[in-house]
Parts: structure tokens; sequence; C-alpha cells
């Protein structure tokens, strides 16, 4: 069993930059629940995270139906759900700020492509559960309790952003 512990933030921004992809969930008009892997462009220090997102398909019909979203990031031992308020943004600027060239393959015309968007998502709360320390420690520690049968060495928090 994980203890509960306060969560700021600020660890919570550490996490979501620790991470080089995240799944973002959709809702579609008829319910059903709709996840795709992304690459976060940037985080802020205020929980806001950006994507480039193409601008046709069903992903961004459902972001602009509902834009309640939610953004899940994974590994070793810990996990962080993110609960946001996505909107698109045309920012030309911005676009020129976080253009790596990495996201090239899925934007034809790159930074001029008519389908490319920017996705700005706005942290409302996050929940956290995981093991503290690094991938191999994490690892390490859920091995050792589940071999002597112990409770899980895991925290978990929740806090509003």
């Amino acid at each position: 069993m994980s203890t509960s512990e306060e969560l700021s933030q600020e660890q919570v921004v550490e996490v979501m930059r620790s991470e080089r992809f995240v799944m973002l969930s959709t809702a579609t008009k008829d319910g059903k629940i709709v996840s795709h892997p992304m690459t976060p462009q940037e985080v802020t220090d205020d929980a806001v995270v950006w994507f480039f997102i193409g601008r046709q398909g069903d992903q961004a019909d459902a972001i602009a139906q509902n834009p309640e979203v939610n953004l899940a990031f994974a590994e070793t031992g810990s996990w962080l759900s993110v609960a946001g308020l996505a909107e698109f943004v045309e920012d030309r600027a911005k676009v020129d700020e976080l253009w790596d060239g990495q996201v090239d393959s899925y934007f034809d015309g790159g930074k001029e492509d008519p389908n490319l968007s920017l996705l700005k998502v706005t942290g409302v709360s996050a929940q956290y559960w995981g093991v503290p320390g690094n991938k191999a420690v994490a690892a390490a520690k859920i091995l050792v309790s589940k071999i002597r049968g112990t409770d899980g060495p895991g925290i978990s928090g929740t806090t509003d952003l």
C-alpha cells in the first residue's frame, strides 16, 4: 500500500519535464475515451504543456468539441495523471520557438504546413503514484517488496495546479 504525501506543482512539473512521451486522452462526441502518444515541446513552470498537433483529424475534432483532456506520464514505478484544458493557439512566434526539426516527419510542409497547429494544455489538477528514486532504484524497491511480501514502496499525492 502506498502512503499519501503532499504533491506540489513543482514536483508535477519536474515529472512532466522528465518524460519524452505522454499519452493525451480525449473524449469523442459519443463519449469514447481515446488516447494518443504525443511529444511535449515545452512544459512551463505553471504546468502548461505545448504540443504540435494536426488540426485535421479525430483527435483535433474531439478536442474542439470537448477541451477537457488528460495527460498520462509513466516510467518504471511512477505514474502521473494530469487533468487539463486544451486549446488551439495560432502563434507563429511560438511555432518558431518550439520547432526542433524532429517534427518534420509529421508535417510535410514543415512549419508552414496548413495542418500544423499548436495545442496548449493547461494543467488543472494532478495525481501521482510512484516509487521515489530513479528507474533502477524504483524497480529494485518494487522487486524487494514482492519478494518479501510487504506493502509496496510507493507514495501517492494529489494537487490542484
